[in-house]
């Protein structure tokens, strides 16, 4: 059966994003202690969390994220970050960046105006995934 047409939108709705992790109980430490969202899965080598707004948010094993690829995602250098960003909007930017510091997440950017009408605040999670939290600009 034929798709729609390549110049109209594909019936999809981003419900799920997942991050492969070398350390599931550092990386879950870390969220838990970062933003506290509620837990909507948990099995010994994945934990799922429900964000505010019914997204879902995953962190799996590395090699547990081969279960289903047959590939395990590359290992990257200590120190580096990934070419993955999750932009987290926040009512109280300077709690939020308060939380992630608590947390141990590693400053990138402080919070400043970003061109696109955010102020917003770049992270490095202990994997290296990007974290950036913001809110509008007010006029």
């Amino acid at each position: 059966m034929p798709g729609p047409p390549m110049n109209e939108p594909a019936p999809a709705r981003h419900i799920l994003t997942i991050l492969a992790v070398n350390d599931l109980d550092r990386s879950r430490a870390f969220y838990d202690a970062a933003f506290g969202w509620a837990i909507a899965v948990e099995v010994p080598v994945y934990v799922e969390y429900m964000l505010p707004g019914g997204m879902l948010f995953g962190l799996y094993q590395r090699e547990g994220f081969a279960r289903n690829t047959g590939i395990a995602p590359a290992t990257l250098p200590a120190g580096s970050i990934t070419g993955t960003e999750i932009y987290l909007r926040v009512e109280d930017l300077p709690g939020a960046v308060a939380r992630l510091r608590q947390a141990g997440a590693r400053l990138l950017a402080p919070a400043a105006p970003r061109d696109w009408g955010d102020e917003a605040a770049y992270f490095a999670d202990p994997e290296g995934n990007v974290l950036v939290v913001a809110r509008p600009i007010s006029a």
